[in-house]
């Protein structure tokens, strides 16, 4: 079966770079969101789709290696394609490029569905596993999202934050690519001016809402000085929300 893929371009806003005139993190997640929205609804299994069985998308894992950080104006191409299904998830990978083939980023994420009612993980259906292509499909990264670790004991805790109406979904959760901006603001100004993010990998484990109370735990990597793991966390309860890894590198190299 031929694998259906699907392209979109995005011409980047000045409302989506950072203070260093780069795409922002979380803005170039948002495409990816946007792209694979509209590619569900495409194949038959968008959002309301899903909802005639009482179901719904939960984005579980993500992973990008990005190799160039584009500027205002510039013009991304991004391209997506189903992967099939390994076990309950349903992957998709992406593959982002300037017009000209210029690789920017790579990406695969993985999907959960899951019942509206009893909020249980459901089998994907024929539907998704059709896609199922054995060894000749192409991957992005040559590997699924993978589940990240927990930070270390010798974590350092951020300042608390408060959920706030601008950073909730369609679904009153807080929205996926929020967590990412969260991590990343929690960097001081200097570090991200002489570094940008290379690998982002994203655990999703738990859902928030307005008016939360999130901490976020930090460690760095004992072998790496360049590698964090980051753990956000609703205070009330100590349930962790999500788990991101982010590796940077220094700008100056």
């Amino acid at each position: 079966m031929e694998i259906p893929e699907y392209e979109k371009s995005y011409k980047i806003p000045v409302y989506d770079i950072g203070f260093n005139g780069q795409l922002s993190p979380f803005a170039l997640f948002n495409y990816l969101q946007d792209i694979a929205s509209e590619h569900a609804v495409l194949l038959n299994f968008g959002k309301d789709d899903l909802l005639r069985d009482n179901h719904f998308w939960v984005l579980s894992r993500i992973a990008a290696q990005v190799k160039i950080w584009p500027g205002w104006e510039d013009t991304v191409v991004v391209k997506t394609w189903p992967r099939g299904t390994d076990k309950l998830f349903a992957l998709r990978d992406y593959e982002v490029k300037y017009p000209d083939g210029r690789t920017v980023a790579l990406a695969s994420s993985s999907w959960l569905v899951v019942d509206m009612t009893t909020r249980r993980v459901q089998r994907p259906d024929s539907h998704l596993t059709s896609f199922n292509p054995g060894e000749a499909v192409r991957s992005s990264l040559g590997r699924n999202a993978i589940k990240i670790e927990p930070v270390a004991e010798d974590f350092v805790i951020s300042p608390d934050l408060r959920v706030q109406i601008s950073d909730l979904d369609i679904n009153l959760h807080v929205n996926n690519v929020i967590y990412l901006k969260w991590i990343t603001d929690s960097y001081d100004i200097g570090f991200r001016t002489n570094h940008f993010p290379a690998s982002v990998e994203i655990n999703y484990l738990a859902e928030s809402r307005l008016n939360d109370e999130i901490v976020i735990k930090t460690s760095a990597d004992k072998n790496n000085c360049n590698l964090y793991n980051h753990s956000v966390v609703r205070s009330v309860d100590n349930t962790e929300l999500c788990r991101i890894q982010l590796l940077w590198e220094n700008c100056l190299q």
